[in-house]
């Protein structure tokens, strides 16, 4: 893999054989004097975004210091820079759910149809993410309402992938949709799925769709969640619910648009503060959301003991 690439495999492989976290993996990094967020660092795995500005290929050649690599080796698969601008956009001008979800194009997921992902009008999504005690992910649990822009859609994929290689969540969808073809994998830590409609759309109907992703296996304690969205939406709401035994001492929202929502944007973002309330909640909210990445990070005043 480290000879053949694609280098966010290979470096998924490579923090994989290190046993480091993704959160000492940012520790070793500030150790070696290159400050690097986890969503960064999460992104560089996912294939979502690689290193390009001269801090994150300076960050990158520390990690090559310290992971099981040959020295060079993470740092040849990144191959020419990439354009600077949006993803490149499907015929109707949208980037499409592969240009954003990289891995749908492997062999094991082209039984995953996304044909009809660009004919779905978002109309208004609610993701909420909740964690245990512990301040591991627990479960996402999303609801949204999707318009048909043509007759036919019969079915939505949702697309879930870990920070770190593991096992993937398990997925309970409520009726009337149905489960179709599911991939899980693994070594990726990726979960695919369709979600089947009672029956093809007319253009013009709404569907609710309304799923949970449930995790058999603990997971490390988190830092952040973010979403990226790939087609506009009217209302996008991101909640993070905590356990009362583990809140953290501060949280914050952010949102990049369209060509800011790059693996360096982290030099342009603001950040909101946010008030968690008495269920132990905090939320972020994007009204008429183009091509963009919305998220929550928190602070802990220390980090869990089951994660440390």
């Amino acid at each position: 893999m480290l000879r053949t690439g694609p280098f966010h495999d290979a470096l998924r492989a490579a923090i994989a054989a290190s046993g480091l976290s993704l959160d000492r993996v940012q520790d070793r990094l500030r150790r070696h004097g290159a400050d690097v967020s986890l969503a960064s660092l999460s992104s560089w795995q996912s294939g979502r975004y690689r290193p390009e500005r001269p801090r994150s290929l300076a960050a990158l050649r520390a990690m090559e210091r310290f992971l099981p690599v040959p020295d060079g080796a993470l740092f040849a698969l990144l191959g020419p820079p990439r354009p600077r601008g949006p993803r490149p956009a499907g015929a109707d001008g949208q980037a499409s759910l592969e240009n954003v979800v990289p891995d749908l194009s492997l062999p094991a997921l082209s039984g995953i149809d996304t044909s009809w992902d660009a004919s779905l009008t978002r109309i208004s999504c609610q993701t909420r993410m909740e964690f245990d005690e512990n301040g591991r992910s627990r479960s996402k649990w999303t609801r949204q309402l999707l318009r048909a822009d043509r007759d036919g859609p019969d079915r939505w994929v949702t697309v879930y992938r870990l920070d770190e290689p593991g096992f993937p969540p398990g997925i309970e969808v409520v009726a009337p949709c149905r489960t179709g073809r599911v991939v899980r994998s693994h070594e990726g830590g990726l979960l695919a799925a369709e979600l089947l409609f009672d029956r093809p759309l007319a253009r013009g109907e709404t569907v609710i769709v309304e799923y949970t992703l449930t995790h058999a296996v603990p997971r490390p304690f988190e830092t952040h969640v973010e979403a990226a969205l790939h087609l506009p939406v009217r209302e996008y709401v991101l909640e993070a619910r905590f356990d009362p035994a583990c809140l953290p001492s501060a949280c914050y929202s952010y949102r990049l648009d369209g060509a800011c929502a790059r693996e360096d944007a982290e030099d342009h973002r603001s950040e909101r503060l946010l008030r968690i309330d008495a269920a132990g909640s905090a939320h972020a909210v994007a009204l008429e959301a183009g091509h963009c990445r919305i998220g929550l990070r928190w602070d802990w005043e220390g980090p869990p003991a089951a994660g440390a």
